[in-house]
């Protein structure tokens, strides 16, 4: 049996935490200053006849500084941002090896955000340089070489919909907005304003999902990224700004040590505790990502102190 997330925060406190969280997103230049110690970890997903069932939490990591973001290039690969030399680059972590790849080294800048680029043999990954610049360069897997894929726009997070379809939400002022842009023609066009930094597709569908920073507190929204058709799924609860789908349409979240889960399609409206992990072992959940058959769960935590 689940337990019923509560969502009891006044709401004059919980603007205020969502205008901290965009303060913190859109202060990209402050990034080395303000990372936290986190480490990526990799668990096992099943499916029971109770509901999910979570185990073989371990972490991949295991290195001091900022290890986040991580995103599967296949089911068995996964890579993610890591600290090394007093900058960030992209590893490369192989499952069935158990064994650790550098596909980056920019010693005048740092990566973030590692994505698969849909029918390449490459990654797309956000690379913030020392002077400031922050764009979206696209990486050959074999051999490192990099290029611009959006020249004009600051993006702070990125999505894939198709091999020329990438959705991002790119910093404006102090603000993020959700652009749609097609690398074919080279249009971009802003479909929403205020959004967050979690951008999904949504499984079995031809829609994605981002999170609005519009009302009171954050909302999961589809979109079509084609027609900009927008509806409203959930709210967030408080203090939780990233999510991930399942195959099976159940939406993931973490709390503190703890995963939630929503699911929108059987009506469901209030977050259930999943799982709990050991408060000794993780803490502070916030990305979450899983492998494309649901099989496998990659998230990021930092490593309680006592």
């Amino acid at each position: 049996m689940y337990a019923t997330y509560s969502k009891g925060l006044q709401k004059k406190k919980y603007k205020f935490q969502n205008i901290l969280l965009l303060l913190l997103s859109s202060s990209w230049a402050f990034l080395g200053m303000a990372q936290a110690n986190t480490e990526v970890f990799v668990l096992t997903l099943n499916v029971t006849s109770e509901g999910l069932d979570f185990s073989d939490l371990q972490n991949i990591s295991n290195n001091p500084g900022y290890d986040n973001q991580p995103s599967f290039y296949n089911d068995n690969l996964l890579l993610f941002s890591s600290t090394r030399n007093s900058q960030t680059d992209i590893a490369a972590y192989y499952r069935n090896k158990d064994s650790l790849q550098w596909k980056t080294n920019t010693p005048n800048g740092s990566e973030y955000s590692p994505l698969k680029i849909p029918g390449k043999k490459a990654f797309s990954a956000i690379r913030l340089d020392k002077d400031g610049t922050q764009l979206l360069y696209e990486y050959n897997w074999l051999n490192g070489d990099s290029r611009v894929l959006l020249k004009k726009l600051k993006v702070g997070y990125h999505l894939w919909y198709s091999p020329d379809i990438l959705v991002s939400a790119v910093l404006v002022d102090n603000r993020m907005d959700l652009v749609v842009s097609n690398l074919k023609d080279g249009t971009n066009y802003t479909f929403q304003k205020n959004v967050g930094r979690s951008l999904h597709k949504i499984p079995n569908s031809e829609l994605i999902s981002f999170i609005s920073n519009e009302g009171d507190g954050l909302q999961i929204k589809s979109m079509n990224p084609i027609s900009g058709a927008t509806k409203l799924l959930a709210a967030l609860p408080p203090g939780v700004q990233d999510i991930c789908w399942l195959i099976n349409g159940t939406i993931l979240a973490g709390k503190d040590n703890s995963l939630l889960g929503l699911s929108p399609e059987a009506g469901e409206s209030q977050w259930k505790v999943l799982t709990e992990f050991p408060k000794n072992k993780i803490s502070n959940i916030s990305r979450i990502t899983p492998n494309a058959i649901s099989g496998k769960l990659a998230l990021v935590a930092e490593i309680p102190s006592n």
